[in-house]
């Protein structure tokens, strides 16, 4: 099989998440991991193609490897220890990304069963792709056949759910059954080293969350474990869009009550600077109010004008527009949509908070996440 890995992807027909492949246990018999997987893969590009000469290229994350006690044999983990001195195996912290970024500038195809919905935000060529990946799918008398996967299109909610765990996995945040750790995300944490302010809540939009080391909430730079700092209070962001365009973010906190509108008072949200002629006058002065009570955002609409509010389901595709009845409190879920005026809309971001997100896996609310980038921090998007 050493005759059809690529040392570079340049010379490669065909790219393979090989983390995946390895871990796929549809295929190749029993046991957590095994290269007889990428065997079988191979076999069924070489009968694909009818070049029994077909050359692949090997991405691998770092834990592949660091898991060797899954594998079912222990050659198999000499085996590919060699292929990465040897060059034949790329190993990178983040397989993902890597196979992604090749198979943009390259336009070779996959070998994977991820659908890579957590990375669609960077790589918007996913999104409706039937051509660029491959499946492995186990077919009569062992062997492996590769078939296209549709992609699809994925809707903002799923993406953010997918970036959401993604995030939480590198923390080590995930039970075994890939469940957030609720007791964990829902308490504020503090490193012993008095300089040290990572986990500080006052440091707003920048909060790292703990990384978990041996079932211990541990310090990332300091390694050590963090100390318990009480509940984290609750918070929730809110997006302006005016005609398709995100015009404004807005951080509300627990226990707040924040009133929206053309222009509120001081402490509430202004949308005058953000409305042209033909909308501000169908914006009420103090048009809508919300508030975060109990890790629950809440909003009531209190115009002269009248409100639209439609909710998003589970998988995040949004219902028929209904009135919003005035002077009452509605739950306000991420992803819900509130029309103050025709092309003027306040939602909830995709973004939840570490309190919120906690309490999403307890009820079955629609589902979203934690932001794109660092996966050690809570960052604003």
């Amino acid at each position: 099989m050493e005759r059809n890995l690529a040392t570079s992807a340049d010379q490669a027909d065909y790219l393979v998440d090989l983390s995946n492949v390895v871990r796929q246990q549809s295929i190749g018999g029993p046991g957590l991991r095994s290269l007889r997987r990428l065997h079988l893969v191979v076999q069924a590009l070489a009968k694909l193609t009818g070049d029994p000469n077909v050359l692949v290229y090997l991405i691998a994350d770092t834990s592949l490897l660091s898991g060797h006690r899954e594998f079912t044999s222990q050659a198999d983990v000499r085996r590919l220890r060699r292929w990465v001195t040897d060059g034949l195996v790329e190993e990178v912290d983040d397989a993902d990304e890597r196979v992604l970024e090749i198979a943009g500038m390259t336009g070779l195809q996959v070998i994977s069963s991820d659908h890579y919905v957590d990375h669609r935000l960077e790589h918007t060529w996913i999104q409706g792709n039937t051509w660029q990946f491959l499946k492995p799918e186990p077919g009569s008398g062992g062997i492996v056949t590769l078939v296209l996967m549709d992609m699809g299109v994925r809707t903002p909610a799923e993406i953010s759910r997918r970036m959401e765990l993604s995030a939480l996995k590198k923390q080590g945040l995930l039970d075994g059954s890939q469940t957030p750790l609720i007791d964990v995300l829902k308490r504020t944490w503090r490193c012993p080293e008095a300089r040290c302010s990572l986990y500080d809540i006052r440091r707003g939009d920048r909060v790292f969350l703990p990384r978990m080391r041996q079932g211990v909430p541990t310090c990332e730079v300091h390694g050590t474990p963090l100390l318990d700092d009480g509940p984290r209070p609750g918070a929730a962001q809110l997006k302006a869009v005016v005609n398709g365009a995100c015009v404004g973010r807005y951080t509300l906190n627990e226990d707040s009550e924040t009133r929206v509108g053309r222009n509120p008072a001081p402490s509430g949200i202004s949308l005058y600077n953000l409305l042209d002629s033909t909308a501000a006058p169908r914006v009420s002065r103090e048009h809508v109010v919300v508030s975060v009570k109990k890790g629950m955002v809440l909003i009531r609409d209190i115009s002269r004008y009248g409100t639209r509010m439609r909710t998003a389901g589970k998988r995040g595709r949004l219902g028929p527009w209904e009135p919003l009845p005035p002077q009452v409190d509605r739950r306000f879920h991420p992803g819900d949509e509130v029309e103050l005026a025709p092309g003027v809309i306040i939602t909830r971001s995709g973004r939840r908070f570490p309190p919120e997100l906690a309490d999403a896996w307890r009820t079955p609310t629609p589902q979203t996440s934690l932001p794109p980038g660092a996966a050690a921090t809570t960052r604003l998007n």
